[in-house]
């Protein structure tokens, strides 16, 4: 029996699993001692080694951090490391975001793609290479993080307690392979206001917000010229008489903080738009100079781009405290370049600014070449089960497991051309097709890393 006809079999186990675990909202809370990411994370956590342990899998859970589950044995470690975790929802679901609905060819809810959906195919490979494989000579882990979107201190405390892999993937990325992640810087700016208050939007610094609300001052705007910028870049908008003020509320369109442009940033265009109906304040002018709607960090003099990929930037949240405004800029560059370059470009271009930028942390980027081992192995499984032959291994500009611990990548499971499947926003889903065929390229990869 072939790898393919093996996972049509296990279909309804796959979505049934992947049913179970975006049933749960796990979304970061520290606040619920003793659970280190909160009790709706670890009860996801040991939701998951349930279904492994059902299967047969060694399982361990690592104090509610991560947890693993294990086949085969030997010195050798074989590595998939997913995770649990998701970002937190916004409005605009057509679905309940933690209930799986099914709707056509797609499984609709949060964590779908990123990554409840390839943990649940990669639970199912696990099984299938176990049923092919039942002497392996090698181990394979897969491993499960319970806040890879807020930091990953999860993997760290797992590195700490059980060490490094051999080799092996994070299905967090794209097909073929990721063989390059741009590197990640974080910072915040703070800007006084005259004439705004209560400025709100955003759910989490790696999202393109699709919200904005705020309070402005009466006569210090045109109106219709605030109308005429939202009606001429398309962006629907709510402005309310409030009396001694107008309230502001500008829709957008949310994506992955790593591709803003494939988003509409809630943020900027309302600040846009108000600048140009003539809104002179500090803040105002600073966003503008510096930021607008660009998403290439031209403003902060840090558009840098290399063969591999261009750097973004985007802003995520906004909120404010008396007359300050704060905003959390996330920013991936790319992998020939180094964060002290960006930061430092970056501070030199506030020196005349009436605004303050807080470096908050950085990661520099990780970068395999084409032709080495690991990429080769894993690319060649993608090819036999596609047969694509056209589109090659890539860089991109999220953040993975695989720079937190050595000899890994991301690989899968957004297939090249597919269609937007909303990502960290809103109506979040997976092609039930794409899952399938994910899990039979796992199969398949971990066949080779078994052998190699």
């Amino acid at each position: 029996m072939d790898v393919k006809t093996l996972v049509l079999a296990r279909k309804q186990e796959i979505l049934d699993n992947l049913t179970t675990l975006v049933s749960f909202p796990s979304v970061l809370n520290k606040d619920e001692a003793p659970f280190p990411f909160g009790k709706d994370n670890a009860d996801c956590l040991n939701a998951a080694l349930r279904i492994c342990n059902d299967y047969g899998f060694k399982t361990v859970n690592l104090d509610n951090y991560c947890g693993y589950a294990e086949i085969g044995s030997g010195e050798k470690l074989i590595g998939v490391i997913g995770h649990l975790d998701v970002v937190p929802v916004a409005d605009g679901w057509n679905t309940p975001p933690f209930t799986a609905t099914i709707v056509n060819d797609r499984i609709y809810g949060r964590g779908t793609s990123d990554d409840k959906g390839p943990v649940a195919c990669s639970m199912a490979a696990l099984k299938i290479v176990q049923d092919l494989r039942p002497n392996l000579t090698k181990r394979i882990r897969l491993v499960m993080g319970s806040n890879e979107e807020t930091g990953s201190a999860c993997l760290a405390y797992y590195v700490k307690k059980e060490g490094h892999i051999d080799m092996g993937f994070t299905p967090d990325g794209a097909f073929p392979c990721i063989h390059g992640e741009k590197g990640m810087l974080k910072a915040d700016f703070e800007c006084a206001s005259e004439h705004i208050h209560n400025a709100m939007a955003g759910i989490a610094a790696n999202v393109v917000p699709n919200k904005v609300t705020m309070d402005i001052d009466k006569d210090t705007f045109d109106p219709n010229k605030l109308n005429d910028y939202f009606e001429t870049v398309n962006i629907n908008y709510n402005l309310t008489d409030a009396g001694s003020h107008w309230h502001l509320e500008v829709m957008g369109i949310s994506a992955h903080a790593s591709t803003p442009d494939a988003g509409k940033n809630a943020i900027s265009y309302a600040i846009m738009g108000l600048h140009e109906a003539g809104l002179v304040d500090t803040f105002i002018d600073f966003y503008a100079s510096k930021i607008g709607i660009d998403t290439n960090g031209k403003g902060f003099g840090v558009d840098f781009k290399d063969d591999y990929g261009d750097l973004t930037l985007s802003i995520g949240v906004l909120s404010q405290d008396n007359s300050t405004i704060t905003g959390t800029i996330d920013i991936r560059f790319p992998v020939t370049e180094n964060s002290t370059h960006v930061s430092e470009t970056m501070t030199a271009s506030m020196e005349k600014e009436k605004a303050r930028l807080i470096i908050k942390g950085a990661s520099e980027p990780l970068y395999y070449p084409i032709d080495s081992p690991l990429i080769s192995l894993l690319t060649e499984a993608y090819v036999e089960v596609t047969n694509d032959m056209v589109n090659k291994p890539e860089t991109m500009g999220g953040g993975t497991y695989a720079r937190g611990i050595n000899n890994c990548v991301a690989f899968g499971g957004v297939f090249p051309d597919s269609e937007d499947c909303h990502m960290h926003d809103s109506n979040e889903f997976a092609v039930i097709d794409d899952l399938l065929k994910q899990t039979e390229i796992y199969v398949l990869a971990l066949l080779k890393l078994i052998d190699a």
